[in-house]
């Protein structure tokens, strides 16, 4: 049951570089590794020992994941309660908007997340006369690209019969369970059972497998009621290497979608959610995607929906400074092409699931959208993460442009069916989920875990 030795030094070797980039001082702390006696006790020791590693004296940033630092480092001018004017009868059907489209951006990206640069689906699409992208993939621009996810046989077009399963729709579908189950109050215990109850292992990646991992452990050290709730908030922090990637942003869309006009709830549920597997940056760019979901229920501007989001991201950290530049680049650019250009020159070397491309990327997208249709298109022709980061793009911009946003011919091919990836998960019909989706802004408004965002942190010691 133990994982190898082998496998233990290769995680040990990977947080070291983490936590190079995160600031700390690793100068030497690879050659120990590698004057270790390779044996569990050492590499254990070693591995508890990096939790404590300084910073570097010439690091500027300060980036904690606390609740309560992170909300220190936030803007204080921040809206904490509901901001413009709430109309849960138009939100729920925003909701249904924006789960519809992230389900077509998602399957609009999923042929093509092979980590893709804009020039180069350019290049393919443009051999087949298919640049702009208008529709979804087809399979000649995937020969002209000579790569393609291992997925294509089923989304790419003419083949499509159905949604196909994907992890982030998966995990759009973890939070709208966890807020059925258990409303605003669900803790991290509560993910762990969700995710042991309908998370299959295998369509897992990253933080997300070694937290699903640990979580199964945890089943056989303890019973219900001896379990202890502290042990959760430190997993991340133990051998689970790429806690800044973009595994949480992709569970962001739930939250967003159950808060119309609150930013500050949406932020706060996207941390504990966030903080279940991630640190810093995976949690900052959860926090900003759910905040900015909430925001654009109500507001029109799409630069003042990012600048609303960015407000609920600590000031000092590496993902404020990037996203605000990013955010600048977009707003002084002339088209979207100009602003990709601008942000790629600068943030290139952040490529497939590193996030803070990404974001720019997707800042671009709602600026420049001319619908719903025409926004996934420019989120996957920006390339990366195509199919995560098209999803997102789908639940930001069906939000934000509403009902009848979506043209009828991007939901068609799918027959009204979804396959998802999830166990003890039953309903198929596209349709109906869309509209179970619908009903979370009415559920956290009424329901009867309903709390303010100031008295939203739940201490994990106690049984809900």
């Amino acid at each position: 049951m133990l994982p190898s030795l082998a496998f233990l030094k290769h995680q040990l070797e990977g947080i070291l570089r983490n936590k190079f980039v995160q600031g700390h001082q690793t100068s030497g702390y690879l050659a120990r590794l590698e004057q270790l006696p390779a044996s569990y006790d050492a590499y254990v020791e070693f591995g508890r020992s990096l939790a404590d590693l300084p910073m570097r004296d010439n690091w500027s940033y300060y980036e904690p994941d606390d609740l309560e630092e992170i909300w220190r480092e936030c803007d204080p001018d921040r809206p904490l309660g509901q901001i413009g004017v709430l109309n849960l009868t138009d939100s729920s059907k925003r909701v249904e908007a924006g789960f519809l489209a992230s389900v077509c951006g998602s399957m609009l990206g999923k042929p093509v997340e092979v980590n893709p640069s804009l020039s180069e689906l350019r290049q393919a699409l443009t051999s087949v006369g298919e640049w702009p992208l208008n529709d979804y993939i087809s399979e000649e621009a995937l020969h002209a690209l000579d790569r393609r996810h291992w997925s294509w046989y089923e989304t790419t077009r003419g083949r499509i019969r159905y949604v196909a399963p994907d992890d982030d729709i998966n995990y759009t579908l973890m939070g709208m369970m966890a807020l059925e189950q258990f409303g605003d109050s669900f803790t991290k215990r509560n993910l762990r059972d969700l995710w042991l109850n309908h998370l299959p292992l295998s369509t897992t990646w990253g933080p997300e497998r070694a937290i699903l991992v640990r979580s199964g452990i945890s089943y056989l050290e303890h019973d219900r009621e001896r379990f202890n709730h502290a042990e959760i908030e430190a997993w991340p922090d133990f051998l689970v290497q790429d806690t800044e990637l973009c595994g949480a942003a992709i569970r962001a869309d739930a939250y967003g979608y159950a808060c119309p006009g609150q930013p500050a709830l949406a932020a706060e549920l996207a941390w504990r959610d966030a903080s279940f597997t991630h640190r810093r940056t995976g949690i900052y760019a959860t926090m900003f995607i759910a905040a900015a979901i909430a925001a654009a229920h109500v507001l029109r501007d799409p630069i003042a929906i990012i600048s609303t989001a960015l407000q609920f991201v600590p000031g000092r950290s590496r993902f404020y400074e990037m996203t605000e530049d990013c955010l600048q680049m977009v707003a002084n650019a002339d088209n979207w092409l100009e602003a990709y250009q601008r942000i790629n020159h600068k943030y290139a070397n952040y490529g497939h699931c590193r996030v803070y491309q990404e974001i720019g990327t997707l800042i671009n997208t709602l600026r420049f959208a001319e619908h719903v249709g025409d926004g996934i298109c420019k989120q996957v022709m920006q390339g990366n993460d195509t199919d995560s980061f098209g999803a997102t793009a789908g639940s930001l911009l069906g939000v934000y442009f509403g009902p009848d946003s979506l043209e009828a011919r991007w939901l068609k091919p799918f027959q009204d069916r979804i396959h998802t990836g999830l166990s003890n998960f039953h309903e198929q019909q596209l349709s109906r989920l869309a509209e179970r989706m619908g009903r979370l802004p009415e559920l956290l408004h009424t329901g009867e875990h309903r709390i303010q965002p100031s008295e939203l942190y739940v201490d994990e010691n106690t049984d809900n």
